[in-house]
């Protein structure tokens, strides 16, 4: 069975209910190793470090 509602829900209601669903802007940190901006608890795209490790080579 679904849910059967008593009255008609205006766009405006609809709409209203909707606007709350967006993207929220990217999280960047400064990489501890180079200083470059990069996305927390991943690689670091510049150099290659994770953790202050070099974890994979970049050319």
């Amino acid at each position: 069975m679904s849910i059967c509602p008593k009255n008609k829900s205006s766009k405006g209601r609809r709409d209203k209910r909707r606007a709350n669903w967006k993207m929220s802007p990217v999280n960047l940190v400064k990489c501890s190793k180079c200083g470059a901006l990069m996305m927390p608890h991943r690689v670091c795209k510049a150099c290659g470090a994770y953790n202050k490790k070099e974890v994979i080579t970049v050319d």
